[in-house]
């Protein structure tokens, strides 16, 4: 990263319109994953049917991830960002108003592709943005995500209690996001356009780190959405059918579970500037490790939303940290132009752990015990503890006065460590 200095106007605004396109993303997403009951129902989808439309989103947003990585070398991500975000909104409403299953079908595949270069350009975006500041402002973009993923879940829970159409649901929600992405699009702030050594190296053409060397930040992101489908997925059925609570209260985990996601994050940076990204990203790991294993031993429903609670403390800081360190480690290697297709490239192992987390512990909790399924996504995220220090050295300090970047080589492995 740059020194850091006081920022000025434009660095300013373009904070504010990414952590804006942030939480609107994060409001659409939640509207449609929430509402997978409800888009079953309209279009008449069999339930051996819906696991081939939900494996299809993550699976194209890697193939847009990918096609994200190419395109940036030739055009500045803010323009990808503008472009795709509108079609990820207006792809939503299509999902609810459209009158066919095989026109859902295209609508969900277009939601897919777009928003695997929607998800990509935010995250360099966010990079480049936090290199220009020279402190960690990372996972407060992140905390804009969750509080739009909490927004957008209530919003979902209120179409459900009055039984509103999607249309209806999804309707005036695009309505105000759309023209919102439109307009704060004017004020994105690519790496090029800070000025500076940096500006005037530019950021189109870069290289990409080697995925050989990139690899243990992949697994990282892999591991770490694999913890956090966990909880997505299967946290009501566990709490109902294996710690016996009531309907209503299993309901009840998710919730929290973005709430306490969106505290860590929101207060996840001081903590990077103070502790460094290996410390933070060492204890967030630790404390989710331990959320997991509360919940494989809770006796009853309520030391189970304990588990839970620590798993939304400790999984919120290690997504963020990995999209930084993969930036900060290919600048180091290749220079400003390397981060943007990087950080495509390793967004693609978001939705590889999409697509494991949910059938790997379903799997294993009706071959073996949900208990015991639980200990897994355990075991996996522990893994980042092996790959800690390529988030960068554990003297390296994100402050107000200086910062010393100094990332370690991210391709060691666990002999380098």
């Amino acid at each position: 990263m740059t020194p850091p200095q006081v920022p000025g106007a434009r660095l300013r605004r373009g904070r504010v319109s990414l952590a804006l396109s942030f939480f609107a993303q994060g409001a659409v997403f939640a509207l449609l994953v929430t509402r997978i009951p409800a888009i079953q129902t309209r279009y008449g989808i069999s339930d051996g049917l819906l696991p081939v439309f939900l494996a299809a989103v993550p699976v194209l947003a890697g193939v847009g991830s990918v096609g994200t990585e190419h395109l940036v070398k030739r055009v500045r991500p803010s323009v990808v960002l503008r472009v795709v975000q509108p079609v990820v909104c207006l792809a939503l409403l299509a999902v609810g108003a459209v009158g066919s299953l095989a026109q859902a079908a295209v609508a969900l595949a277009v939601f897919g592709l777009t928003v695997g270069g929607l998800d990509a350009s935010m995250n360099m975006l966010g990079v480049s943005l936090q290199r220009a500041y020279g402190r960690s402002i990372m996972l407060g973009f992140h905390a804009a995500y969750s509080l739009g993923g909490i927004v957008g879940a209530s919003l979902a829970w209120a179409g459900a209690h009055w039984e509103l159409p999607l249309v209806v649901l999804y309707g005036p929600v695009v309505a105000v996001a759309v023209p919102l992405v439109l307009v704060i699009g004017r004020w994105f702030v690519d790496g090029e356009d800070r000025g500076g050594a940096e500006g005037a190296e530019g950021t189109a053409g870069g290289t990409p780190v080697a995925m050989r060397l990139l690899l243990p930040l992949c697994l990282v992101m892999a591991f770490a959405y694999i913890g956090d489908s966990t909880v997505s997925n299967w946290s009501a059925k566990y709490l109902k059918d294996v710690l016996g609570s009531s309907e209503q209260l299993s309901t009840v985990p998710y919730n929290v579970y973005m709430v306490t996601t969106l505290l860590g994050r929101t207060v996840g940076d001081l903590g990077v500037r103070r502790f460094g990204p290996v410390a933070v990203v060492r204890i967030g790991t630790v404390v989710a490790a331990v959320g997991f294993a509360v919940v494989a031993a809770a006796p009853g429903a309520w030391v189970g939303m304990v588990g839970f609670v620590l798993l939304g403390l400790g999984l919120c800081v290690i997504v963020p940290q990995t999209f930084a360190a993969a930036g900060r480690y290919a600048v180091e290697r290749h220079g400003p132009g390397a981060s943007d297709p990087t950080i495509a490239r390793l967004n693609i192992f978001n939705y590889v752990g999409f697509l494991i987390g949910s059938p790997l512990v379903g799997g294993l909790g009706d071959a073996w015990s949900y208990r015991g399924a639980m200990l897994v996504p355990m075991v996996l995220v522990l893994v980042t503890l092996v790959y800690a220090r390529s988030f960068g050295s554990s003297s390296a300090r994100y402050g107000d006065d200086h910062e010393r970047p100094r990332t370690a080589d991210v391709g060691r492995g666990s002999n380098g460590l």
